[in-house]
């Protein structure tokens, strides 16, 4: 802890003790193992050398619910999240610019042209990897060095802090503070005022209350979160975690989708009843996390699976179901429509990586500066973003066809028309909703012009297998248009199948398709900086499975074995999306998964010699074997290795003398 000035930190709190000391003993029941007073910013940096875990930083001026000082420490945002107040910038307090989360400038509040978003909250935790920065912006901020092109900040020593660590490589995340109660003061009468602010808040209920999502989507906002927190505090009364409630709702949407399949107007009724039922368990697990704040890299992973999962497990009984119901292409649309979800959710990722780096990256001026229709669409859409509970901002949540939505939607028409419509449903307005957000997402990433593949292992995230590594690059033509005109290969290949009518299509078409597809390999070396460059991965996941499902026609694999075999691959690139987000390495035994490349190749191999059912199964299962062992290894060998030989270390460390 870090007392921000003599004045504030000899406060007497109304029970009698000093702010400090009562910051301190927050701290502690907030979950801080060791609580020590700074001297100055010297001392600070001494301490973050010598700290090998995350770090809570505080000034002494902070009045505060101990919740505050808690969801601070516990946040799931980044390794290094601060408080952002939307207090005036009195004190000399540093003034704060969030974008999409993120701090992305800090100063003073003249030095950001009115562009101020809110105020620092004088607390702050800093990830272990972000410690030597840490102890580089205390060292600078006690010597008053301020960085080049900047103005030094005045005021208390926290705030000094702060603003030279966001200049730094640190990400830093912004936490605001709802309903709970958080202000820093510089006298006894803003003491007392800010005390008594925090006793007129019930911190339970409050906190109950931010559990639920600040920003959700219509269906989730008024048909879910509005008695979904009695769920979850009866959850954590009766002492369920997040887990097992995210196994509940997956054992829900197994339920719902079996009674699809079945079929019978009482079995969809129920299987939609159930479908519901699921999905406010799906929020429940991440409102018992923020309840209870019980987060962790697993849950988050888990959760994210999960949510795919059960999606497409609940297509596959739809689709299951419409062909008993004699229709005969049931399974092709769930096939579809999974294809179509997991493609349009790659861009979704990727689109917000390149989001969340233009934040933190100046503009070039050749994007054509803050103009253009790229430009103004921005514009538009934060405008449309900041007016919460208007007709426009529940339109634009709603258009691009989010997960309550698609529940929603699936529940109401199977229940009403059986699952052929719903699947119809399904594909319509996710297609109408792709085209939409595509269209506007392209015209605003010229407009930003970020090389977000530049940021991450482009041949991770691609997915390249060894063979792909391989290939020759072609520098004439970008890894985009090579990845388009690679997907058009399979999708020639699929088109020939289907209109030949025929149980099995023509198999001296294969070969020609895959030296189509790997035609997406020779951009694997390539950069990766081209402004729509972040639609590679998504273009490349349409390619490998419409691959998969061209061979499936051409082979006469029964439909519902080539919905698993593309549900096998949904599962492998959703853990690399997942990772991506969690900032997570590789998984431990990816380069057994082969790439897009290697995987299309066998199969390609498996349908020339006439056993396309065989090689898809067969490779199907290998690649489920792969995934499981890849978990098992990724959240249970390879941590409790770590723990093993950490407690070795520090045990090692006990007996060295001195």
């Amino acid at each position: 802890m870090l007392a921000a000035g003599a004045r504030a930190a000899s406060l007497q709190t109304g029970t009698g003790e000093s702010l400090a000391d009562r910051l301190a003993a927050q701290c502690r029941r907030a979950g801080a193992d060791d609580v020590r007073f700074a001297a100055d910013l010297d001392d600070l940096a001494a301490l973050a050398d010598a700290a090998t875990g995350p770090v809570i930083v505080t000034g002494g001026d902070l009045v505060a619910h101990t919740a505050v000082l808690r969801h601070l420490a516990t946040s799931p945002a980044g390794p290094t999240v601060a408080l952002v107040l939307t207090d005036p910038p009195a004190g000399g307090w540093t003034a704060v610019r969030e974008e999409r989360g993120q701090v992305v400038d800090a100063g003073p509040p003249a030095e950001l042209d009115g562009a101020a978003t809110g105020v620092f909250g004088g607390a702050l935790r800093v990830g272990a990897d972000d410690l030597p920065s840490l102890a580089a912006a205390a060292r600078a901020a006690a010597a008053g060095v301020a960085p080049a092109g900047t103005t030094p900040v005045p005021g208390p020593a926290v705030d000094r802090l702060f603003a030279g660590l966001t200049t730094l490589d640190a990400l830093i995340f912004a936490h605001r503070v709802r309903l709970l109660v958080a202000h820093r003061v510089t006298d006894g009468a803003q003491l007392a005022a800010a005390e008594g602010a925090v006793a007129t808040v019930d911190e339970d209920r409050a906190e109950l209350r931010l559990s639920v999502k600040e920003r959700d989507d219509f269906f989730t906002t008024f048909f879910v979160s509005t008695w979904s927190p009695y769920v979850t505090k009866a959850a954590a009364r009766i002492g369920l975690g997040p887990t097992a409630v995210t196994m509940l709702s997956v054992a829900f949407a197994v339920a719902a989708a079996v009674l699809f399949g079945v079929g019978g107007r009482p079995a969809l009724v129920a299987g939609a009843v159930l479908l519901y039922l699921g999905f406010v368990l799906d929020c429940v697990d991440g409102q018992l996390a923020r309840y209870t704040r019980r987060f962790s890299a697993w849950g988050g992973w888990l959760d994210t699976m999960a949510d795919r999962a059960k999606e497409y497990v609940v297509y596959a009984g739809l689709g299951y179901g419409a062909t008993q119901a004699g229709f005969r292409y049931g399974w092709a649309l769930a096939i579809a429509a999974m294809t179509l979800q997991t493609v349009r959710h790659m861009t979704d990722t990727w689109y917000g990586a390149l989001h969340d780096e233009a934040a933190r990256r100046p503009k070039p001026a050749a994007a054509g500066g803050g103009g253009g229709i790229g430009g103004r669409l921005n514009a538009a859409s934060t405008r449309v973003q900041a007016d919460t509970g208007s007709v426009s901002y529940w339109l634009k949540r709603t258009v691009v066809f989010p997960i309550g939505e698609r529940w929603a939607l699936i529940a109401l028409t199977v229940a009403l028309f059986g699952p052929r419509v719903s699947l119809f449903a399904v594909l319509l307005w996710g297609g109408l909703a792709f085209a939409y957000t595509g269209a506007l997402r392209t015209l605003r990433a010229r407009w930003m012009w970020v090389p977000v593949l530049d940021t991450v292992d482009a041949a991770l995230h691609r997915d390249d297998g060894p063979l792909a590594g391989r290939l020759p690059v072609v520098r004439p033509m970008g890894p985009l248009t090579l990845a388009v005109v690679a997907a058009l290969g399979p999708a020639a290949l699929l088109l020939a199948a289907l209109a030949g009518g025929a149980a099995e299509g023509p198999r001296w078409l294969v070969p020609v398709a895959l030296l189509v597809l790997l035609i997406g390999g020779l951009g694997a070396g390539a950069a990766h900086n081209g402004p729509l460059d972040w639609l590679v991965p998504a273009v490349l996941r349409a390619a490998e499975y419409l691959f998969a499902i061209a061979v499936g026609v051409v082979g006469g694999v029964p439909p519902w074995l080539v919905f698993g075999y593309v549900f096998v691959l949904t599962l492998h690139h959703y853990d690399l999306t997942a990772r991506l987000e969690k900032r997570q390495a590789a998984p431990p035994l990816h380069p057994a998964t082969l790439g897009w490349e290697g995987r299309s190749a066998l199969l390609a191999l498996a349908a020339i010699v006439g056993f396309a059912a065989i090689g898809m199964a067969t490779l199907g299962t290998y690649l489920l074997v792969v995934f499981v062992g890849s978990v098992v290894l990724a959240w249970v060998v390879l941590p409790a290795r770590a723990l093993r030989a950490s407690a070795s270390l520090a045990g090692a460390r006990g007996r060295s003398p001195g």
